[in-house]
């Protein structure tokens, strides 16, 4: 598994007088499954939001490689939004497109102006997002259109796009926020399953402690805009989700839990759930 040098230094984001973002720092420097939590309004979604560049920062650096992304401007800036996947919460189909279709358009930032007003994809594109869907358990899906799939199914569609753009990182902001206990499984197991095959990294918004303690290797916690925690993921104590979340009070980790039944280590090479 090759080196993945991330670097990101006293990143800040502010909305006129509300800091969302203050001073954040942490590095990688090998492909790592991270997951972030906090509270909503911690700035976790504005974290990883100025990491793909959909929105600027304030101040502070994001070195890749040796390079500030923030400094990228017009080709160089969209290169690194393809190599810096974002999945998000609410799965952004084209809900009247057919699902192959809706995978394939992970390539039209690769595509010149001509081919992406007309969405045409080769045969060899075509191929790779059928093995994406098949990859994702979902190959049996592709010809129907996005607005007909479950939840959990629309997100392994979106994980499958995000795989077709070829990225160096994946960003998936709360990617099961929206499903049950089910299709968060599977999706937080494929998202795993993409980082130990691929060795690509993935930096993971998450609500729940259990889901991050289970997949993740590292966990980043946010309070108020600033990292209070940031450590493997064996080392979120009760203790610490206390000093994450502000809880004064003993924090009942089992109201926001996604475990099915009793908690137990994820197996990743097992088969999804196609109905999931």
């Amino acid at each position: 598994m090759g080196r993945w040098d991330l670097e990101i230094v006293e990143l800040s984001k502010t909305f006129g007088a509300v800091t969302a973002v203050d001073r954040v720092s942490f590095a990688m420097s090998e492909p790592q499954m991270i997951g972030v939590i906090g509270r909503s309004g911690a700035g976790k979604s504005t974290l990883l939001r100025m990491i793909n560049r959909l929105t600027p920062a304030s101040g502070g650096r994001i070195v890749v490689e040796g390079r500030n992304v923030l400094e990228l401007r017009g080709r160089e800036m969209r290169e690194w939004q393809r190599l810096c996947a974002m999945i998000f919460q609410q799965f952004n189909l084209v809900p009247r497109l057919d699902v192959v279709t809706n995978v394939m358009l992970g390539r039209l930032n690769g595509h010149g102006a001509f081919k992406s007003l007309f969405a045409m994809f080769d045969r060899g594109q075509i191929e790779d997002a059928l093995a994406a869907l098949d990859r994702l358990g979902i190959a049996d899906r592709a010809l129907q259109r996005a607005e007909t799939l479950s939840g959990g199914q629309q997100q392994r569609v979106a994980i499958a796009r995000a795989l077709m753009q070829r990225p160096k990182m994946i960003l998936a902001d709360e990617p099961i926020a929206s499903l049950d206990p089910l299709s968060a499984e599977v999706v937080m197991k494929a998202l795993r399953e993409i980082r130990d095959r691929d060795g690509i990294p993935v930096i993971c918004n998450l609500h729940t402690l259990d889901t991050a303690r289970a997949y993740c290797d590292r966990v980043i916690g946010m309070r108020d805009g600033r990292v209070v925690f940031d450590g493997p993921s064996s080392e979120l104590t009760p203790t610490a989700a206390r000093d994450i979340y502000g809880a004064e009070a003993a924090l009942d980790e089992s109201v926001t839990s996604t475990s099915i039944g009793k908690a137990e280590a994820p197996a990743w090479g097992s088969p999804v759930v196609a109905g999931a």
